[in-house]
């Protein structure tokens, strides 16, 4: 049997082996406050390589990146009923600006710097942006307005788990204005495009697109669309949204621009992010039993070379020897960058380190030794398939200049094969014949471990019959996760009302 790096496997207890793969990779860990987190180098490196590819991506489609306030006034949120009644709940609010001793060696609020309007802590940010855009927007001829902000927001959270659901995240989040709704729901399904493109292409992460049902619409929406991502464990995460809001907060906050016939006219308006929470998702679907499997594109380090020194005399030359190994693979380009190569000399053992990193994910982890050195090689170790068929670990000696002619290659091959991975467990796990809602019940029983989702038909209910449908999934903790934009035509009746199907839904468990 493979003794594994973890102390949990994925089959013995999912969610432990997650919060496992967290600390054991040095992703993350508690900070004190209940519902946040410290994200820790290797896990802010994966962000910061989220953020620098996705933001290039956003730029490239026009958008401009800007900065508004944490705080918020809570007058804004007022104005806009449906929203602010969506996130009530959630909302830290400010309502003091000093504190005072309490004669007890602690301190307290000042009564007298009471606040004259409690301050919202930024929960998303279409009130304040939407404002904004009223003070930017006088012409037709001032759109579209194109803007992403890269920032942290606050959700007071019940049921806290990192990375997927805290009360303090970071994210990137895009503001548009439009003239026309066609050009804002064209806004809308571009992002979401570009969400889904950047998932499948840098975080090797398969995801579904489409719209989400009514009851799941972002409050205030006219629509909302998601890419949505299955974990190991069968559940769905929503990786990414994008909101067509109509003139739903241009009417609340007074965008109005004169159109070319000099007429007043209310600009249509979307938004659209992702958060940390992308994280966990490449935590869930490319973790193993010994930690966690980072995509060559978001990985911090791509190539890990940690030298076995000895502390002898050896030891310069093995030093030297790698370093001019680190030197060769920087001149390489993988992936359409640079190849980030670490060489890794903590006062550690080797194998001490090899483990660390196999936990972390580097991609490629390479071992040099003495005898490496000395026969010019290398020991190679591709965390994408760690172990032979003989359950021993996977290192093989490698001349060192065959490495590293062929070391972008296999960058990219681990890129791809982490992407077919995760692309067939997906498909393997859509069960698409069901065709009643005893079906349902069936796929979702008690005891079916890991039960993946179905695609089933759907009448598209609304207002009373869509709260009935709700109902009764939520019996079966399972809820619609989207409308495939790519799913077949509707050919029969709908599972949950029986009236002929418009279009074919996701159902699963999420998180």
């Amino acid at each position: 049997m493979i003794k594994r790096a973890l102390p949990v496997t994925r089959e013995a207890d999912f969610s432990a082996w997650y919060q496992s793969v967290i600390s054991e990779a040095d992703l993350a860990e508690e900070s004190g406050v209940r519902g946040c987190m410290v994200i820790r180098p290797w896990g802010y490196g994966i962000w910061e390589r989220i953020q620098r590819l996705l933001d290039d991506r956003i730029k490239a489609t026009g958008h401009e990146n800007c900065y508004f306030p944490l705080f918020i006034p809570l007058s804004y949120f007022e104005k806009e009923a449906e929203h602010v009644e969506g996130f009530a709940k959630e909302m830290a609010v400010v309502t003091h600006h000093r504190l005072i001793s309490d004669g007890k060696g602690g301190l307290t609020p000042d009564p007298s710097a009471k606040l004259e309007e409690p301050l919202v802590v930024r929960p998303t940010s279409e009130t304040v942006i939407g404002t904004a855009f009223a003070r930017w927007i006088q012409s037709w001829r001032d759109l579209p307005v194109l803007i992403n902000q890269w920032a942290n927001v606050v959700r007071w959270e019940m049921r806290t788990r990192m990375f997927l659901r805290t009360s303090e995240f970071l994210w990137q989040e895009g503001h548009t204005a439009h003239a026309t709704a066609a050009e804002a729901r064209e806004e809308t399904l571009k992002m979401l495009e570009v969400y889904r493109s950047f998932a499948e292409d840098c975080l090797a992460l398969p995801v579904v697109a489409g719209e989400k049902p009514e009851n799941e619409r972002f409050p205030g929406a006219v629509a909302t669309y998601s890419i949505e991502a299955m974990m190991q464990d069968g559940k769905a995460l929503q990786a990414g949204t994008s909101h067509f809001l109509g003139t739903n907060f241009a009417q609340a906050q007074n965008i109005r621009f004169q159109n070319a016939a000099g007429e007043l006219e209310l600009a249509n308006t979307t938004s659209w992010g992702v958060s940390t929470r992308m994280i966990g998702g490449v935590i869930m679907v490319h973790g193993d039993d010994d930690g966690l499997r980072v995509p060559p594109r978001i990985a911090p380090w791509q190539v890990v070379i940690v030298p076995m020194l000895r502390d002898t005399d050896e030891d310069a030359a093995l030093i030297d020897y790698c370093k001019a190994l680190q030197a060769d693979l920087a001149k390489l380009s993988a992936l359409g960058e640079p190849v980030r190569a670490l060489l890794d000399l903590k006062p550690a053992k080797a194998a001490t380190k090899r483990w660390g990193w196999v936990k972390k994910g580097a991609p490629i982890i390479l071992e040099v030794g003495g005898r490496d050195m000395a026969g010019g090689n290398v020991s190679v170790i591709r965390r994408d398939r760690l172990y032979r068929e003989d359950g021993k670990l996977d290192s093989a000696a490698v001349a060192q200049e065959a490495f590293t002619a062929g070391a972008a290659a296999m960058l990219e091959e681990i890129q791809g094969a982490l992407h077919v991975e995760a692309r067939q467990r997906l498909e393997a796990n859509i069960a698409r014949d069901v065709t009643d809602f005893t079906g349902i019940e069936r796929a979702f029983a008690e005891g079916v471990k890991n039960p993946g989702w179905v695609e089933v038909q759907w009448s598209k209910p609304t207002g009373p019959g869509l709260d009935k449908v709700v109902e009764r999934l939520k019996a079966l903790k399972l809820t619609v996760r989207n409308v495939p934009s790519d799913a077949a035509a509707a050919d029969g009746p709908c599972v949950f009302t029986g009236d002929p199907a418009v279009e074919r839904v996701l159902v699963g468990r999420a998180y």
